[in-house]
């Protein structure tokens, strides 16, 4: 029996509140949760949840605290049967979070989180996705900056093509034309579990890059191309380099696309890219920019060259310094041509760290959306933002200064 048909003794429930995005998620439910919501933090630590819970002042004085141990499946499903949903940002995900999708998915409580991790990803669909589907949960992935802004502007444009009548989607490409943030030890340590799983395993190696990893379908089919150059737009003369979170947007992406029945047409593309500038500086930032990406995934790539790395990068828990995430800022451009040769554009923008704060506000609106929202998608399973949440989340961003549209482009522009 799905949360939504019981009245449970929670609304939602965060797990890993007292890390570093946990508190930044506690910190924005206080700010954006309706009043008599009933709320719990829940942690390894009492005492570290009763000092996160003084700090967040009067507004969350009354949530409960619940003491859990993540690797016991008896305390996962206590926690998940108390409550309508169950928001984690516990990661590396790979580790952690299977046992706590596999209690929601059984519970029938819905499900948030943050992960980037394509191997987590793919065992919580063929591990739950079935048990949700059964129980009616919904178990939603990905609800930060990893996959949000990108599943979330395909979607409008394909709701807005359609809305035309111009078709279905073509090429369509994701620039980032503007980011600023901090880099934290958690998110390096995501990225470092997924390298070790892979080690001397080329084909969970090449799974990592694969478009449609989430799918269950082959690379080749329909002509999926991967994106790991730089290039120029031809019009433009904008150069830029391939995102460094575009294997794992793209995938999140094409399992929207697979959720509902191919509706993005048989002509979709996608990828994802950062816009550097025009001329040889533009040329040369992309060039760096690249290089960049390739040292990074090649320092964790390998035990001897990990224990250099991890000299000089960021450890779990921490993350960049209030003043820092206060800089922090992103504008994102997803265009498209259609099958009838109209464009479109949808921004998704926030003066926002990407990582930090706006992931907290996309994890926790996510959160909201689950407890509280009545237009959910008709769905169940291991889902996207997407396909678990659906476009109302846009409304919901948008009251915490996310700029979110859509528009008609003109040739060349």
């Amino acid at each position: 029996m799905t949360a939504d048909d019981v009245d449970r003794e929670l609304d939602l429930v965060l797990l890993g509140a007292t890390g570093f995005a946990g508190r930044l998620t506690a910190a924005h439910l206080t700010r954006s949760a309706p009043p008599g919501a009933r709320i719990a933090l829940a942690g390894r630590s009492g005492e570290r949840l009763r000092s996160l819970r003084g700090e967040l002042g009067e507004a969350a004085a009354s949530w409960e605290l619940r003491t859990t141990d993540v690797t016991s499946a008896k305390a996962l499903d206590r926690l998940a049967a108390q409550t309508r949903v169950l928001v984690t940002t516990v990661g590396p995900y790979v580790r952690w979070g299977l046992p706590v999708v596999e209690a929601c998915a059984r519970l029938g409580t819905h499900y948030a989180d943050l992960t980037g991790e394509t191997l987590f990803a793919r065992d919580s669909i063929a591990s739950a996705h079935d048990a949700a589907q059964a129980s009616g949960a919904r178990v939603v992935h990905s609800c930060g900056f990893d996959s949000v802004p990108s599943d979330l502007g395909v979607r409008l444009l394909a709701q807005q093509v359609e809305a035309d009548g111009q078709g279905t989607l073509g090429e369509t490409t994701l620039h980032v034309l503007d980011m600023r943030g901090g880099v934290s030890g958690g998110t390096v340590d995501s990225l470092r579990q997924q390298l070790v799983a892979v080690e001397g395993q080329p084909d969970l190696r090449r799974l990592l890059a694969d478009p449609v990893a989430l799918t269950g379908e082959t690379t080749s089919r329909r002509g999926r191309r991967r994106h790991r150059t730089l290039t120029r737009h031809p019009e433009k003369g904008v150069w830029s380099a391939p995102f460094v979170m575009s294997p794992y947007n793209c995938q999140v992406v094409w399992r929207t696309d697979a959720l509902l029945g191919g509706a993005y047409g048989p002509t979709f593309g996608y990828r994802e890219v950062v816009d550097t500038g025009r001329g040889p500086l533009g040329a040369c930032a992309a060039a760096v920019m690249t290089a960049a990406q390739g040292a990074l995934v090649g320092s964790l790539a390998t035990r001897a060259t990990r224990a250099v790395a991890d000299r000089v990068l960021p450890s779990p828990g921490q993350g960049p310094s209030d003043a820092s995430r206060r800089r922090g800022r992103f504008a994102l451009e997803v265009e498209t041509t259609t099958t009838t040769g109209a464009r479109y554009g949808a921004t998704v923008a926030a003066p926002y760290d990407p990582g930090y704060d706006g992931t907290a506000v996309m994890l926790g609106e996510s959160a909201l959306a689950l407890a509280f929202d009545a237009d959910l998608p008709d769905a169940a399973g291991v889902l996207t933002p997407m396909t678990g949440i659906g476009l109302g989340l846009a409304d919901r961003l948008r009251a915490h200064r996310f700029e979110i549209s859509i528009q008609r482009l003109e040739d060349g522009s």
